[in-house]
């Protein structure tokens, strides 16, 4: 089996349904999903740098074909794309461009009660993690490798425009890898479970271009 690497979203786990959706889809074609939990050190502490840090340990105990990540996950695939794990990236739903709105987007207070998926509830997660992500600008430039973003119309978490201005900014750079692509989804929302087909395409291609 051929290992590619999968980062989650914010408030998210391995156990996520599109994960879930995903693996069947990839088994036939020879591809694992290699999915760690990313809530380190814990939810409610959660931080952006150490979670980075174990993404990288894990790529380096299990080199994988390409990097995957899912919203919040993309930022953290990016990170370890600029650290040197240099294969074809796979960004579903990303992050990308709103590092401005991290902090201006949650209720006043600290901790902060938000939502989370994997426990299907809500939990309290430190005002610092915002304050934090608000200052990462890891999208910043595109990526050492190829890269492919899919992007749905109708996300009502991350902002359409944000996402296609970063891309079109990484497109006049003239320095995105042969072969990226940016897919629009006309009716695509953030979770994009609909269109997990569509995602497993993107990632068995990205496959065959790392072993091309």
């Amino acid at each position: 089996m051929r290992s590619v690497l999968y980062f989650h979203g914010f408030a998210s786990s391995p156990a996520s349904a599109k994960i879930t959706a995903l693996r069947p889809l990839l088994e036939p074609h020879g591809i694992e999903l290699n999915a760690p939990d990313l809530n380190v050190p814990s939810f409610e502490k959660l931080d952006f740098d150490a979670v980075v840090e174990s993404a990288v340990r894990v790529a380096e105990a299990t080199p994988p074909r390409a990097l995957v990540g899912s919203s919040l996950g993309a930022l953290i695939a990016l990170a370890v794309a600029q650290r040197g794990v240099h294969v074809p990236l796979v960004l579903i739903a990303p992050a990308l461009g709103v590092a401005p709105h991290w902090k201006t987007r949650i209720a006043d207070g600290d901790p902060v009660t938000v939502f989370n998926h994997a426990r299907n509830g809500d939990a309290p997660i430190h005002r610092a993690f915002f304050e934090q992500m608000a200052t990462v600008h890891v999208d910043d430039e595109p990526p050492p490798t190829r890269v492919t973003v899919l992007m749905g119309r109708q996300d009502e978490t991350v902002p359409f425009h944000a996402v296609e201005e970063t891309w079109q900014r990484w497109a006049a750079s003239g320095r995105l890898a042969p072969g990226s692509r940016f897919i629009e989804l006309e009716d695509g929302d953030h979770g994009l479970v609909s269109h997990t087909e569509t995602i497993a395409d993107a990632i068995t291609d990205a496959i065959g271009e790392a072993t091309s």
